[in-house]
């Protein structure tokens, strides 16, 4: 691994919190923290020469300083002799960090900003970055379980592998088990308007042992590669016959992190992150990364 882990801080609780976990993470990996604030002066409109804060005085250059300062105090009190540095950055919070991830490990945020409407469970920064950043996104959210283990979501899929190998790396350098969820079902909802109700048509045609093989088969297979770069780590299949979002919810109470990759198996070609992970951003229980295919 190499680059910094970069965290985006706004002056937010949810801000702050992600600092925390940004510092964790690099420490553990024994990386940079870069503490980056995105600033868009209204209207861009600065005489040529003036600083784009304002007047060394002047309010928005304070609150930025004090913003800055205070993410910084927190991360240096949460890791000792982690090196920390931090960037000031014109431009919409989004785009900076989208840039920031092209040379980074790890781009870490808080799930609501401090523009964030009440109503919304997870900020739009939040969102747009999982589905648009080079590397990995940590969404900070929820209360993570100190002692628990690194869930991942397994799905078959190629563009799974990435969120996979990700999730291997996570639960080696925190030094707890791996939890590989793999739920399955096969619920139509064509059958709620042909016979009244909601059923699993499997029990109407099909072998469901056979299929549960198969399942248990595939999920073996999505981990195999990993298992052999990781043999000191415990790994803990879990094959669940059900829909995976409340699944994966359900087990990210006992987590201390889940990992979700961007785009399923059944995704569109035209959405960037699937309903899986953006169930996981609005709805976990713990921080989630969420992490694209590779090239």
């Amino acid at each position: 691994m190499s680059g910094p882990v970069v965290v985006g801080v706004d002056g937010s609780p949810s801000a702050l919190a992600a600092v925390d976990a940004a510092a964790q993470e690099a420490w553990l990996r024994d990386a940079e923290l870069r503490v980056v604030h995105a600033f868009l002066w209204p209207a861009l409109h600065v005489p040529p020469g003036s600083s784009p804060l304002g007047p060394p005085t002047g309010t928005v250059h304070e609150t930025v300083e004090r913003i800055v300062a205070e993410a910084l105090e927190r991360a240096r009190s949460r890791a000792a002799g982690l090196h920390v540095s931090h960037a000031v950055i014109i431009g919409g919070a989004v785009a900076v960090l989208q840039a920031q991830s092209r040379t980074a490990q790890l781009v870490v945020v808080g799930h609501r900003g401090s523009g964030g409407f009440v109503e919304l469970l997870v900020g739009s920064t939040a969102i747009q970055l999982s589905a648009h950043s080079d590397c990995p996104v940590m969404i900070v959210r929820g209360r993570p379980a100190p002692a628990g283990p690194v869930l991942v979501a397994v799905d078959g899929s190629p563009q799974g592998q990435s969120a996979i190998a990700f999730a291997f790396c996570e639960a080696a350098l925190r030094g707890t088990e791996l939890v590989a969820l793999h739920a399955w079902s096969t619920w139509s909802d064509h059958s709620e308007h042909a016979l009244g109700r909601r059923v699993d048509i499997v029990d109407l045609v099909g072998d469901v042992d056979h299929l549960r093989q198969q399942e248990e088969r595939e999920l073996t297979e999505a981990l195999a590669h990993h298992r052999k770069q990781y043999p000191g780590l415990t790994v803990r299949p879990r094959l669940v016959r059900g829909r995976t979002r409340p699944a994966l919810i359900e087990a990210s109470a006992d987590a201390q992190l889940m990992v979700v990759g961007a785009r399923g198996h059944g995704g569109f070609a035209g959405l960037l992150l699937g309903s899986v992970s953006q169930a996981a951003l609005h709805h976990a229980h713990c921080p989630v990364a969420v992490v694209r295919a590779g090239p």
